[in-house]
């Protein structure tokens, strides 16, 4: 072994050392594929030989140290080991040659003072609230410095009501409670985490007029029903809780003080109480420990089949008769957040930026949310700054982030971005994300813009335990995923999102598809506020586990259970680094639009469906209503509301966003055409096609299928293609203005949205227009 590493580590600097590659020696090189797009011939020979080198700079022993050495405390906002890694984050850019620097912005970040939970009725029970020692742990007995659980931006309150259990506490969950007959009005709801982020089980509890909430971790969803528990395996222990936040995120991301302004020291701030982020009953965490006496109390209608857990007995879901006791009170404190900025100049088109960001904070020590994904950022930028001193220039300028702040509501994120959102208008071509990393398979997820271009990136990564490149393992895996799905599992059962493909597509589709993205992480200020191009980057689907927002996600547990040799760190390292690379060199952005147009229509064929089928539905249930079907079938000894007649919804007219849709793969067609034009004709029209005009253009895409009004009802989001829920949180909602109206069943605002997004759809096809004939110039 020690052998083995050395010989490995002395090939790797004997690369590194080797000189780049001189235009004479480029020109005498046989070609050996067809240039990236965006490359001439010569210089896609010269970017795939800094490629290789970049590759090869990565260590898995860095990304241990990196990983060990961040996550060796708690790091939340405000605790002195977050500023701490900020400084040795900052030093190290600086030691790698690279020009780097912190800024500071202050946020409204509130920790526990007081928390309480105790059941009153019919017996008395005191929550524990906090998450033991783990004696094999390390980490896991620094309690005075970790944040207590709690759920970060929950008002303060103190209530005490009867309980009623709400399963996921998704608005079809109330649906199903009112069919039962059981209304939350005046009760404290206890929801288990999963099916929608934790901030939007407050929202809906409160809407249908809950006073407080509780949010629990089954065990069927990441404890021993999944496998073994903490510390013998990777799941969550009997009194492990989830912390995390519950800002209202549907609204925007951001610090809730200084919405749609960067919180800068001498910014102007919101009060507290003028907020709009903010819950508006009082929520806590608990683990299913704690929970599981409050659920075994409750009586009333026994839950249906989907809603039992784990946990070994009958569940109800009241209300009552147990009566619980809910105390929050918070620390309402406006803390310092560190922002690690580094810049390297673009040598020709200095002012188009790629920007690459992955958060360094935690709520606890955090191994694996954010550090595996942090620390091949790291391991990127010291690549970047060998490359630097071998002679590589990049033709656009590369900022690299590592922000603060992500856990409590991408606040870091946010507030540089709305600081410096004029300059990232003007000059930022594509942001990439990452978060937390794992084991298995590439997921990339963003713009479809970006969809052709991952998927190169993907060809030309190697996968560290398959000998078969990172592309070809994610094929593979979707034809077993698409026969299983085609032979009577179902897409659905599977959990595919809005990548899923058919056996068909798979074997004919060049491309896999990529999902689109919602929120949950740091590109959302990027692509959904500002409008600019998008990707998230990471591995996982093979390792899982139960210590998410826990104390127990620390070095310990990652290199029992996860990528336990950073191998997958590095492949990350070497996907989200070469994707930065060949942004950064490629003379022509290599933006693509047929699979954007295709994915559009996709969207916009889903739409059609989504209203027939709620259209059908209506019709279906309001004849068994007058037939009589639901009082005939209900059980005589349970109590049941059968729903009420609902007015039969109008034909939606799809044809703006038909003919809207039509326009735009003409466009797409002909930018391809004359891409193909330029490719042919080689070097000399691609420098031509590569002008300020043509780049700026591509880079303005994603800006053009933004709304300045923003999306109905919440502004700060703008995207008119991809935004996050409102009652999902972080799930995405693809054309939302109109999707959303559907299911919402407000079908004067679908109508009007429709003819909103037409617009904005025949805009982006203008502008692709335009740069399709600008690049047919350069190829005469």
């Amino acid at each position: 072994m020690r052998r083995h590493t050395f010989l490995l580590a002395f090939l790797v600097v004997a690369f590194a050392l080797i000189p780049g590659p001189t235009r004479t020696e480029l020109a005498a090189a046989p070609a050996e594929e067809a240039a990236a797009q965006g490359f001439s011939q010569q210089d896609w020979q010269a970017e795939q030989q800094w490629e290789a080198k970049f590759k090869a700079i990565p260590s898995t022993d860095n990304l241990r140290e990196y990983d060990k050495r961040m996550s060796a405390r708690p790091h939340a906002v405000g605790q002195p080991y977050d500023k701490d890694n900020a400084e040795w984050i900052l030093a190290n850019f600086k030691k790698w040659g690279l020009d780097a620097h912190i800024e500071t912005f202050y946020v409204l970040f509130p920790t526990p003072k007081e928390r309480l939970v105790e059941m009153v009725a019919p017996t008395e029970f005191k929550a524990k609230l906090e998450e033991p020692t783990v004696s094999v742990d390390p980490s896991s007995d620094q309690h005075a410095e970790q944040l207590p659980t709690y759920n970060a931006y929950s008002i303060d309150g103190d209530v005490t009501a009867p309980l009623v259990y709400v399963n996921y506490g998704v608005p079809a969950d109330y649906e199903t409670l009112a069919r039962m007959g059981v209304s939350v009005k005046g009760a404290i709801v206890i929801a288990r985490y999963g099916g929608s982020w934790r901030g939007i089980k407050p929202k809906v509890a409160a809407e249908h007029g809950a006073v407080g909430c509780l949010i629990y971790s089954d065990p069927r969803d990441d404890g021993y029903f999944q496998g073994d528990v903490f510390p013998k395996g990777a799941w969550r222990p009997l009194e492990g809780v989830q912390r995390g936040s519950v800002m209202r995120m549907e609204e925007g991301s951001g610090d809730p003080l200084t919405p749609g302004w960067g919180a800068t020291k001498d910014a102007k701030r919101l009060s507290v109480k003028e907020a709009k982020t903010l819950t508006s009953i009082p929520v806590l965490p608990l683990s299913y420990g704690d929970a599981k006496p409050l659920l075994e109390a409750l009586e009333g209608p026994v839950a249906p089949a989907g809603w039992r857990g784990a946990l070994g007995f009958t569940y109800h879901v009241g209300p009552g008769p147990a009566k619980v006791h809910l105390k929050v009170a918070a620390n309402w404190d406006v803390k310092p957040i560190y922002d690690v900025i580094v810049r390297i100049p673009g040598s020709t088109y200095p002012d188009e930026w790629i920007i690459r960001g992955n958060h360094h904070d935690a709520w606890v020590n955090g191994a694996e949310d954010p550090l595996s994904g942090q620390a091949p950022l790291e391991e990127e930028a010291r690549a970047f700054g060998e490359l630097l001193k071998q002679g590589w220039r990049p033709k656009r300028t590369i900022i690299y982030c590592a922000w603060d702040g992500e856990e409590p509501g991408l606040l870091g994120s946010t507030e540089w971005a709305e600081e410096h959102a004029q300059e990232l208008e003007q000059h930022a071509a594509v942001y990439i994300n990452s978060d937390s990393n794992s084991r298995g398979y590439l997921q990339a997820e963003g713009s479809h813009t970006l969809e052709k271009f991952i998927n190169g990136v993907a060809r030309d990564i190697q996968d560290p335990e398959k000998d078969i490149s990172v592309w070809k393992r994610l094929y593979l895996k979707r034809i077993a995923d698409a026969r299983k799905a085609e032979e009577g599992a179902g897409a659905a059962s599977l959990h595919f999102g809005d990548e899923y493909q058919t056996l068909k597509e798979l074997r004919e589709r060049p491309d896999l598809r990529i999902a689109a993205l919602g929120s949950g992480s740091d590109y959302t200020p990027f692509l959904q506020h500002l409008g600019i191009a998008s990707l998230n980057l990471g591995y996982g689907g093979e390792d899982g586990g139960g210590i998410y927002h826990s104390i127990y996600d620390d070095f310990y547990w990652y290199t029992h259970f996860d990528d336990t040799n950073f191998v997958y760190g590095r492949a990350l390292a070497q996907t989200a680094g070469v994707a930065v690379m060949r942004l950064a060199d490629a003379d022509l952005l290599p933006l693509d639009f047929t699979d954007f147009s295709d994915t559009v229509s996709r969207y916009v064929d889903e739409l059609q469906k989504l209203a027939d089928r709620e259209r059908a539905e209506i019709i279906e249930r309001n004849r068994e209503i007058d037939e009589g079907v639901y009082s005939a079938t209900a059980d005589p000894k349970k109590t049941f509301v059968p729903p009420q007649k609902e007015a039969v919804p109008p034909y939606l007219n799809f044809a703006p966003l038909k003919n809207a849709v039509a326009t735009l793969n003409q466009a797409a067609g002909r930018y391809q055409e004359a891409l193909n034009e330029v490719e042919r004709n080689g070097e000399e029209a691609l420098a031509h096609a590569s002008s300020a005009t043509v780049n700026q253009q591509l880079m303005e895409s994603e800006r053009k299928l933004t709304n300045a009004q923003g999306l109905p009802n919440r502004p700060w989001y703008r995207h008119e293609i991809y935004a996050p829920g409102y009652y999902t949180g972080y799930a995405v909602k693809t054309i939302p203005a109109v999707r959303e109206a559907i299911e919402q069943r407000d079908w004067k605002l679908a109508d009007e949205q429709i003819g909103v997004v037409s617009k904005t759809l025949e805009g982006e096809a203008a502008l692709i227009d335009s740069a399709a004939s600008d690049l047919a110039k350069s190829a005469q």
